[in-house]
């Protein structure tokens, strides 16, 4: 299963802070804007989106149909099949994506230790 370029969502109490603490691990403002309260660092193939105010725990993102550098792909499996193909082997979805659209759609789903993970398609 191909779920598409892999980071982690913080949830920072202070934007500006964490930027700077990042920064000091070698990560690099790649994305986003701190007028919207977030930001998401690179450090190679590693990515840290840093986000204030937004959720109250951190979050496992993926993106299908981007690679590492959120550049699209030119071939991908769709979020909707990759979130139908889960809820086969049983894994409960706790918000749906609609399968009757297509383009840029999300899901949620949350793991045996209660870690959100968020499948976030933009294309």
């Amino acid at each position: 299963m191909k779920l598409g370029a892999f980071s982690i969502s913080l949830a920072v109490k202070n934007l500006e802070l964490s930027r700077v603490f990042y920064e000091k691990l070698g990560f690099r403002v790649f994305a986003g804007d701190p007028a919207h309260n977030y930001l998401i660092m690179k450090n190679g193939e590693h990515l840290i989106g840093l986000f204030q105010g937004m959720f109250d725990k951190n979050i496992l993102t993926f993106n299908p149909g981007w690679n590492q550098s959120a550049e699209e792909l030119d071939s991908f499996t769709d979020v909707r099949e990759l979130q139908k193909a889960l809820q086969a082997q049983g894994i409960e979805i706790a918000e749906t994506a609609d399968e009757t659209t297509s383009g840029p759609a999300y899901f949620t789903l949350i793991d045996p230790d209660g870690n959100p993970i968020l499948v976030d398609q933009h294309i």
